[in-house]
């Protein structure tokens, strides 16, 4: 199993429109970076934490699971959608997505600024200066560090 943090902004899909739903494709990413992890590495089982972002104090605020692995995202060929790309190719498609899980809201936000403030968490990616990718991975190590943090 991997441990991952994805990141929305939450006037754009937050952990309340994810519970409400109760599952989502986690379409719209237009990064290669991120579409090689959501294509080759996310599985399903895989742990994710949901993380607010672009807001008045971003953090983790829940949990999800990856419940489908990697497949073309949609929303690419599709002229009307927002994530619109013309150069993609639904037979050979540019852009994928995963379907993520509500698994449960964390007890309390835990924010950038505090995990910032944790030695323990200095190779994390998220709080490394210049990272701005949307879904980035998370040790084991971390993971359990961090839900300690509740």
């Amino acid at each position: 199993m991997n441990y991952w943090l994805m990141k929305s902004e939450p006037d754009a899909f937050s952990l309340d429109d994810l519970e409400n739903v109760t599952q989502e494709p986690w379409d719209g990413v237009r990064n290669y970076q991120v579409r090689n992890m959501m294509r080759d590495q996310m599985k399903v089982g895989d742990q994710v934490f949901f993380y607010h972002s672009n807001c008045k104090v971003p953090g983790i605020v829940g949990l999800a699971e990856v419940v489908r692995e990697g497949y073309p995202d949609h929303t690419a060929f599709d002229p009307e959608a927002h994530y619109y790309d013309p150069k993609s190719d639904p037979d050979k498609p540019r852009w994928y997505m995963v379907d993520l899980k509500f698994k449960r809201r964390l007890k309390r936000t835990i924010s950038l600024q505090e995990l910032k403030e944790h030695p323990q968490l200095v190779d994390m990616p998220l709080v490394r200066k210049g990272n701005r990718l949307s879904a980035m991975p998370v040790s084991e190590a971390d993971w359990g560090f961090i839900l300690g943090l509740e």
